[in-house]
């Protein structure tokens, strides 16, 4: 059973072309249901039952996971049967008619715009890693990429003068975002002065690099963006993803149109990008409600 995943996870790696992030959920996922099938003495998939998958996600949700989690799970699962299906190792996938758990759908947190502006003036440009920061920072504001996306880009994905970055996004899928006057100058002022004292070996092609000369990483830039709010005194949380959804609020809430904003994005569907017009319809009632004088 354990091999048959391997060669699901290596047929989403090469066929699908799925990020590494999602194979390590799909891989994560897929283990734990696994080991509860195992647990049960069931060897063989051919034996498994919408009743057995109801269990599994029953345990579950009494350890507390959240209806969200759940719903992955059933969605990596009813996945893996539609595999074993297409390989013809079952007959037919008992995860097909089962429903996910209803979620409740959360408005993303955003920055105000003074809040943001406060963000970015925090790193000391007069520093070398500062210039590096700064350019992070002000290039995910510009572009609402993801922080998988930064860290992953290369010299090659940025064009200054044409003031355009080429992305490649989940799928692989790439797609070219304009750049900001402000980000290309953070950009510029970074690749002129900081990045080449940085480097440690001339070979390296990755935009961002650490103070050890490698490519920046996830888990690095998330400790950086917490050091710049804890300096900024803004007391929400703020994930890197907080930038994103800020991104394309503040698109919104200035004019910008649905379908620019869900291409810049990367987003396959617009639906997933029509959240952001709830809070922007929110704020107007705020604005609503304490200017009007018959509010």
């Amino acid at each position: 059973m354990e091999r048959i995943l391997k060669d699901f996870i290596y047929y989403l790696s090469v066929e699908r072309g799925l990020a590494d992030n999602t194979l390590d959920s799909y891989q994560r996922d897929l283990k734990k249901y696994l080991q509860f099938l195992k647990k049960h003495d069931v060897d063989n998939f051919n034996i498994t039952s919408r009743k057995i998958i109801s269990q599994y996600l029953l345990e579950q949700r009494e350890k507390g996971l959240a209806p969200s989690t759940l719903t992955r799970n059933l969605a990596s699962i009813r996945s893996f049967y539609n595999f074993l299906l297409k390989e013809q190792v079952i007959q037919e996938n008992p995860a097909a008619e089962l429903e996910s758990p209803r979620t409740e759908k959360k408005l993303p947190r955003v920055l105000s715009f003074k809040d943001m502006e406060l963000l970015l003036e925090q790193p000391e440009t007069r520093e070398i890693i500062g210039m590096r920061d700064k350019a992070m920072l002000e290039l995910l504001y510009a572009t609402g990429i993801r922080v998988s996306e930064l860290v992953s880009l290369g010299l090659n994905n940025v064009n200054i003068k044409m003031g355009f970055l080429r992305c490649e996004g989940k799928g692989n899928k790439e797609r070219m975002i304009p750049l900001g006057s402000v980000a290309i100058k953070s950009l510029q002022e970074y690749l002129q002065y900081a990045r080449n004292k940085l480097l440690k070996q001339k070979d390296e092609k990755a935009l961002f690099i650490n103070q050890h000369g490698k490519r920046l990483t996830r888990q690095g830039f998330w400790k950086i963006l917490k050091k710049y709010a804890l300096k900024a005194g803004i007391s929400a949380e703020i994930t890197p993803h907080t930038l994103r959804h800020s991104f394309a609020t503040h698109l919104l809430e200035n004019g910008a149109d649905l379908r620019s904003v869900q291409e810049m994005l990367g987003h396959a569907d617009i639906s997933t990008t029509q959240i952001y017009t709830q809070i922007t319809r929110r704020k107007i009632k705020e604005i609503y409600d304490q200017t009007h004088p018959r509010a």
